[in-house]
């Protein structure tokens, strides 16, 4: 892979931010409004019980945490779309440009506006009310590789029913990782969920990192095995979503690239 045609995308789509205040908004203004709304919520629902601070926290931690999955997926998905909609999807593969370059080019640019939206997130969440991130120690970057990698495997399978069907399909760029969110026990624990939900549940990486959150914000200690658990779905689910992208790529190119358009 050429690193300068992977930069040039990366590029490519940083520029666009600056023309589009939707994107900025998407990084900031949501995060904030969330925090802002979901935070005072658990605040009082926190100080109706003991133990309030864990309480809050849970609630803070989901989410933080959430933005993690929902930028991942987020950013592959629209950023397609800003193809589609620009009808440029034709003019990228008229250039050198790879299908891998092109995928690498979605995933660092989706980790950066990651890494700026949760660090936004959570400097919010310390000023106003005292949840400090960091507190996670070295669990944090395992936490957030495990939900970034969620991430990326749920916007690269709804990549390419986009890829495939084109615009008829661009709502799922926005509802689709929001499919697992019940599952994933982010605000309340799996034991709360019907029965069949968490069997369901148990195929969903991203439960056992919310679980594991929890279980170190009430007990300070981590299960190893969710966390092994984890990362082990996620490679299956992320191996497994980068073939069906290059997949209906390729089947979307034989058919022709210039009908999504």
């Amino acid at each position: 892979m050429n690193p300068n045609r992977i930069w040039a995308m990366v590029l490519r789509y940083f520029i666009n931010i600056r023309h589009n205040l939707d994107r900025l908004s998407d990084m900031f203004y949501w995060p904030a409004m969330d925090l802002f709304i979901w935070g005072i919520t658990g605040l009082y629902l926190a100080n109706l019980t003991t133990n309030a601070s864990n309480y809050l926290f849970v609630i803070l931690s989901g989410l933080v945490f959430w933005i993690v999955i929902w930028r991942a997926q987020y950013e592959i998905t629209t950023n397609l779309l800003l193809e589609l909609w620009d009808r440029n999807i034709v003019n990228l593969f008229t250039t050198p440009l790879t299908i891998a370059e092109w995928i690498t080019s979605f995933m660092i640019f989706g980790t950066l506006k990651m890494l700026i939206s949760l660090s936004f997130s959570a400097t919010l969440a310390f000023i106003f009310y005292h949840y400090n991130i960091l507190s996670f120690g070295l669990y944090l970057p395992l936490f957030v590789l495990s939900l970034l990698i969620t991430g990326w495997a749920g916007g690269f399978i709804v990549a390419a029913f986009l890829i495939r069907y084109g615009q008829k399909l661009q709502t799922l760029a926005w509802a689709g990782v929001a499919l697992i969110a019940p599952f994933s026990a982010v605000y309340y624990p799996l034991s709360v969920l019907p029965h069949w939900a968490q069997n369901v549940a148990l195929f969903i990486p991203s439960t056992y990192i919310f679980e594991s959150i929890r279980s170190l914000l009430f007990t300070g200690h981590v299960s190893y095995d969710k966390l092994l658990i984890s990362f082990g779905l996620n490679i299956l689910y992320f191996a497994f979503s980068i073939w069906f992208f290059i997949r209906m790529f390729n089947r979307s190119r034989k058919l022709g690239l210039g009908r999504l358009i």
